[in-house]
């Protein structure tokens, strides 16, 4: 009985150790952006409904907290579901740009600089818009 069991943890020890050498790490969602056409009406709604809380940069973008996972508001005229944002993290944001074009999936916005970081956007398939960030 011991022998299986310190048999069945080797196994399970080896396959991590081969899964941690030749499979990358997930990259995960990290950050979500929404359309406003009203970042006030958006933050008592939200604030009010929800209990978000919100930081405001500027007049045209808020980001808010408290939500679950973290993401921001951006100011448009006229809200366009296909342009809200999910936004993944990876510290190596070259290779997974690389990885992007490779999939030949064409950039919508290549790698800029924003306040905490870097990143940059395309459409999946079905249009959905991402973006990949990194400090």
């Amino acid at each position: 009985m011991y022998f299986r069991i310190v048999q069945r943890a080797s196994e399970r020890s080896l396959w991590l150790y081969f899964r941690k050498i030749f499979m990358s790490d997930p990259i995960l969602i990290n950050y979500i952006e929404l359309q406003s056409n009203n970042l006030t009406a958006t933050k008592e709604f939200y604030g009010n409904l929800f209990g978000w809380e919100f930081v405001d940069y500027g007049e045209a973008y808020m980001s808010f907290t408290n939500a679950g996972i973290d993401g921001g508001f951006f100011l448009c005229e006229q809200v366009d579901p296909g342009e809200n944002r999910t936004i993944l993290y990876d510290k190596q944001l070259e290779q997974v740009r690389e990885k992007v074009l490779a999939a030949n999936v064409e950039l919508t916005k290549d790698i800029y600089s924003f306040p905490g970081g870097r990143r940059f956007e395309f459409n999946d398939p079905s249009g959905n818009r991402l973006a990949v960030w990194s400090e």
